[in-house]
């Protein structure tokens, strides 16, 4: 009998086997751990990136998520803490960053544990206990000042400070936490987000923006049309309205005389004619279409004395039908049928150089829009992320209501409650939950070390504290010390601080429990026979 290896996979396909394959999935975790590591805080630093074509726009952030979307990664372990990142962008839209660097520090202690012959699941196994633990003490220590409405404003005002202190919006963080704030609170606790508009002007500097109440569109009025129109009647639609002139170069005509062609023209027109009268029958004093408006139609409702918008982009015309109350139509014929958008006013305002179109007094409430200025394209995209992920993790926390303290303060208590359950646990699961706790003050670390402050002194100073029952120390950046974060008002959403937590645990234990990584043999290519 030979003993020649046997093949099992196809020609071409790659196996790596435990120590390998977890080596390289701890390599790869790692590496874009570091890469995010530097943004943490609130003086991380930012990154630039740059596209490989010559004309694409560069973008400049320090948000994990972003980051993470824009850059290619071949890595399977690496993919998943990519994955992790986004779930935790869509999920609560804070904490992108910590989470990856969680999941990162805990594979570190991990790697070191599995190089001392312990078994991955005793690590995972006193991962899970230790998990439970942290957990329970971060719930313990959660405060929930949801019934207060003036506390909960408060609450609310700092954990917008605490998320855009780490932003571009630093400097004027007391300005956009009340904007922020503001918008949120408008929504009374319906948390859609889609109500709140961001526009983005150049021009001006970031101190210059405000919140507008009402919508704003960055459309034009049609010519010789009402440029401001009271007790609007709003017929959105999504129709075509240039077919008044015949497509002759798209199209082949066999006609035999050239006064065939002007009839055919009459024909279009007419039936173009037809279409806005069946539009004006609705009783709307205002038309807004997603496609383009052509000449003659648009004469034909400036002579009816309606306002008509045309090309209000998809995304636009999605969010005036949800704030004016009316239906996105195609067809015409049921005038009855069609529920039409309201609101008091429309008229043309000027931001910096440009008109938009301002609607007062929508049919829902709350709708109000964020105006953003700023003196270069990347000021502005990196403005808008920072105040989106400040808005997201707002309208989670008014729906769950409870908030935990930052600045280091919550990981501290979390490594506390599992370093003591780790002294009255026997056997090797201690280690790991010790190597648990560990990496939970890695997190406060990192944040020192990127304000180029003595992490080593600071962490030791908040140990300390935190072991001697001072659960509201935390770390004070502005000072480079330790002091009581609830007089500070570092505050965060518990529910992001849960999610961080939770998250980057499974995302680690998925990543340990690895021990082969098989990629398939690349698809062949066929020779292409179809021009022979």
């Amino acid at each position: 009998m030979a003993l020649n290896p046997v093949q099992i996979f196809k020609m071409g396909a790659e196996e790596e086997k435990s120590e390998t394959a977890r080596m390289s999935s701890f390599v790869g975790a790692i590496a874009i751990g570091d890469l995010v590591k530097s943004t943490l805080g609130p003086k991380g630093m930012d990154k630039i990136l740059t596209a490989s074509g010559t004309n694409e726009a560069i973008k400049v952030t320090n948000d994990g998520a972003t980051i993470l979307k824009s850059i290619g990664v071949d890595n399977p372990a690496a993919k998943v803490l990519v994955d992790i990142s986004m779930v935790q962008d869509d999920e609560v839209g804070d904490g992108t960053t910590s989470v990856v660097v969680f999941a990162c520090e805990l594979l570190k202690e991990a790697e070191s544990l599995v190089s001392q012959k312990i078994h991955p699941q005793t690590v995972i196994s006193g991962w899970r206990k230790a998990v439970d633990a942290a957990r329970e003490a971060l719930t313990n220590a959660a405060r929930d000042n949801g019934n207060d409405p003036i506390k909960f404003k408060e609450d609310l005002l700092n954990i917008a400070r605490t998320t855009l202190s780490s932003k571009i919006l630093t400097q004027h963080k007391e300005k956009f936490s009340n904007l922020a704030v503001d918008a949120v609170l408008r929504l009374k606790g319906s948390g859609n987000l889609d109500a709140i508009q961001l526009i983005k002007k150049l021009g001006g500097n970031l101190s210059d923006s405000y919140l507008e109440e009402g919508f704003l569109l960055d459309k034009k009025v049609g010519v010789n049309q009402p440029k401001r129109m009271e007790n609007a009647k709003i017929l959105i639609a999504n129709t075509p309205m240039d077919t008044d002139k015949i497509k002759v170069f798209g199209s082949r005509v066999r006609v035999d005389a050239v006064s065939k062609v002007a009839q055919l023209e009459v024909a279009e027109k007419e039936k173009m004619k037809v279409k806005v009268d069946k539009i004006l029958k609705h009783g709307c004093n205002v038309f807004i279409n997603r496609q383009l408006i052509y000449n003659y139609p648009e004469q034909l409702f400036s002579d009816a004395g309606v306002m008509a918008i045309e090309h209000a982009d998809f995304d636009g015309v999605e969010r005036l039908s949800l704030v004016t109350g009316g239906e996105i139509v195609s067809t015409f014929d049921c005038p009855e049928k069609v529920k039409l958008g309201t609101c008091s006013l429309i008229e043309e305002v000027m931001i910096g150089e440009d008109k938009l179109l301002k609607f007062s007094g929508v049919a829902l409430g709350e709708a109000c829009t964020v105006v953003l200025r700023g003196a270069t394209q990347q000021i502005l995209d990196e403005a808008e992320r920072s105040l989106h992920d400040a808005l997201c993790v707002l309208s989670q926390t008014v729906k769950e209501t409870r908030t935990v303290y930052g600045g280091g303060c919550s990981e501290m208590l979390m490594a506390d409650a599992v370093s003591k359950l780790a002294a009255k646990t026997p056997g090797k699961e201690a280690v790991a939950m010790e190597a648990f706790a560990k990496a939970l003050r890695q997190l406060p670390t990192i944040i020192a070390d990127n304000a180029g402050y003595d992490s080593a002194d600071l962490i030791a100073q908040l140990r300390a504290a935190h072991t001697s029952g001072k659960h509201t120390t935390g770390l004070d950046m502005q000072q480079g010390r330790v002091g009581d974060v609830a007089q500070l008002g570092i505050t965060e959403s518990y529910q992001v601080k849960r999610q961080v937590l939770v998250s980057g645990h499974e995302a680690a234990e998925m990543i340990l429990r690895v021990d082969n990584i098989i990629k398939a043999a690349p698809r062949p290519r066929q020779p292409d026979h179809r021009h022979h």
